[in-house]
């Protein structure tokens, strides 16, 4: 039977690229999952809530404090990106966070990332930056930009 940390860790596993650090381990995921101020997500194939046995075609992870909510991760498994899962996702993420009385969502993505559009096309802006925050092996540092959003 798979449970949910396992829908979560098998789309990590093939979703995000290893030389830039993103993903993060089972244990993390684990320990992250034990506070109550952490949420999940879900997606099944066409980004509706993934159910019973079915294998997740992504998922979010979020922390919230007070009014705010910062997104951790969001990621698609390669195979399902194109066909709205990511829009779904985000769109219950939102949802989620006004109905627990959030009032700001946070995220932060290295620069170039391709989810940029994705993001601002549901209302997210750009609100700072931290200069080579994402460190690779062999090439140069990336920039990470934080984004926000305030209307839920």
């Amino acid at each position: 039977m798979m449970d949910d940390l396992d829908r979560i860790m098998a789309v990590m596993e093939v979703a995000f690229d290893p030389a830039f650090g993103e993903a993060w381990t089972r244990r993390q995921v684990a320990d992250a999952l034990i506070f109550a101020n952490t949420h999940y997500l879900l997606a099944g194939a066409n980004g509706e809530e993934c159910t019973g046995e079915e294998a997740a075609a992504g998922f979010v992870l979020s922390r919230g404090a007070v009014d705010e909510e910062e997104l951790l991760l969001i990621a698609v498994d390669p195979y399902h990106r194109g066909k709205g899962v990511g829009s779904a996702l985000l769109e219950r993420f939102v949802r989620d966070a006004r109905q627990r009385g959030v009032q700001r969502l946070f995220l932060e993505m290295r620069e170039g990332n391709p989810a940029e559009r994705l993001y601002r096309r549901h209302g997210f802006v750009s609100v700072g930056r931290r200069p080579a925050y994402y460190r690779r092996g062999t090439g140069p540092a990336l920039d990470a930009i934080t984004f926000a959003r305030d209307e839920l």
